[in-house]
């Protein structure tokens, strides 16, 4: 089987990571306002959009200080699946209240403590 098949499948099978596409589905978000909606720690976060990234459905880019993610299918697998779930799990409960705080959510606010520390963690 191909390689990038089964990356891509991986990469979706943890439900962390399908929070995570869903939230970019909406916008471009940093790690501080994934950790903010997801609710999970910033480490833990970085490593599912690593795993993210390494399957083609996510990418980064830096601007300043800050790295912003966005979806970003690279593969036929990663594009497929990337359409097939924007319509799959609009009635998920965990998923409607993902998408009911994400407006909410602002990394000038979350990240302001972190903007003049060099650390990874403020970078992201």
């Amino acid at each position: 089987m191909e390689k990038s098949f089964i990356k891509v499948m991986k990469a979706l099978s943890d439900p962390s990571r399908v929070k995570v596409v869903k939230a970019l589905e909406v916008r471009e978000l940093c790690v501080c306002e994934l950790r903010a909606v997801i609710g999970l720690a910033q480490p833990t976060v970085s490593k599912h959009l690593k795993v993210l990234e390494e399957a083609g459905l996510v990418i980064s880019r830096k601007e300043g200080q800050w790295v912003y993610y966005r979806l970003a299918p690279s593969s036929i697998y990663a594009k497929t699946l990337l359409e097939n779930l924007r319509g799959w799990l609009a009635h998920d409960p965990e998923v409607q209240k993902l998408l009911a705080e994400l407006p909410s959510v602002d990394r000038l606010v979350l990240c302001a403590g972190k903007k003049s520390n060099n650390s990874p963690a403020a970078l992201s």
